[in-house]
């Protein structure tokens, strides 16, 4: 899986952008991958360099996150060695149907789980988008097992959600969801957001909040109580206007958080709060 995100390099274009104005107050990039940030061009200082240049744009805390057992490895041990990182561990869900074991990758994860600086289980989830009717089955016995790993850890559960709003809905609601639930990446109009904010979910926005054709999101954050929100990078994708199509890093964050501000007409500084605030509440302390 991890291979698979690397290759898509050859949709982004150009070198990372330059650095935008400062937040006023520091917020939590919820979801990034730091690991295939740091490989792409243009990237020496690898993840030191990342780290510090978030926090010169306001955005101190960052969320590591596994899609696989390699990349979920790997996050610990970030996680131990950078203050300012913690990690989550999962299968994506378009790898568990690739695994030749997955019952053994799941026993991987679930040891990581218990790790101090592992503070969510995730990305696990549905994706109809690019896994077909031949890997439904394991992608979902993979989503029901990450369930029951984040309520065994009592850690929040980080959902990756890709045309399969009701699945996700569903599976949640048979198994009974986690105490915290985060949609990572919302991609859901106003209505699915509506249902989520009911349950108790969180819904993280991504650069995708700012693009011109996202009219169905940014109705979708309107709807969205700022006190059940986070914003993202899930880096090197989704890079915000005006820069969509280039790398994506986490010191992009501020373009997404006034993007979202003046998406919902909420005030910038408290909404940087509240999203501060969250972070501390779901995956802190740090």
């Amino acid at each position: 899986m991890l291979s698979a995100m690397r290759s898509s390099r050859r949709q982004r274009q150009g070198e990372f952008p330059p650095a935008p104005e400062p937040l006023p107050v520091p917020v939590i990039d919820s979801h990034t991958h730091l690991d295939i940030t740091v490989a792409e061009e243009g990237a020496p200082g690898g993840v030191d360099e990342f780290v510090a240049l978030a926090a010169t744009a306001g955005v101190d805390r960052l969320v590591q996150v596994g899609v696989d057992v390699e990349s979920s490895r790997w996050g610990v041990e970030v996680a131990a060695r950078h203050p300012a990182i913690v990690a989550t561990v999962a299968l994506h869900p378009n790898e568990a149907p690739r695994l030749g074991d997955l019952d053994e990758a799941l026993r991987v994860i679930e040891g990581l789980a218990a790790d101090e600086r592992v503070r969510g289980i995730g990305e696990t989830g549905m994706d109809t988008f690019r896994t077909g009717d031949e890997g439904r089955t394991a992608q979902e016995t993979s989503f029901r097992a990450h369930i029951a790993i984040a309520k065994r850890h009592g850690k929040p559960l980080v959902i990756h959600d890709r045309d399969a709003h009701a699945d996700v809905l569903r599976v949640l609601d048979e198994e009974g969801a986690p105490e915290t639930v985060v949609l990572h990446c919302f991609s859901g109009d106003a209505d699915f957001a509506a249902e989520c904010v009911r349950r108790g979910y969180l819904l993280s926005f991504a650069g995708t909040v700012t693009f011109a054709s996202a009219v169905a999101l940014r109705d979708a954050a309107r709807v969205t109580p700022i006190k059940q929100m986070l914003v993202e990078t899930d880096a090197p994708y989704l890079t915000p206007m005006p820069y969509r199509g280039r790398p994506n890093a986490s010191y992009l964050i501020p373009l997404t958080v006034r993007g979202l501000a003046e998406a919902t007409g909420a005030d910038l500084d408290e909404l940087c709060a509240e999203i501060s605030a969250t972070g501390d509440r779901v995956f802190g302390p740090w």
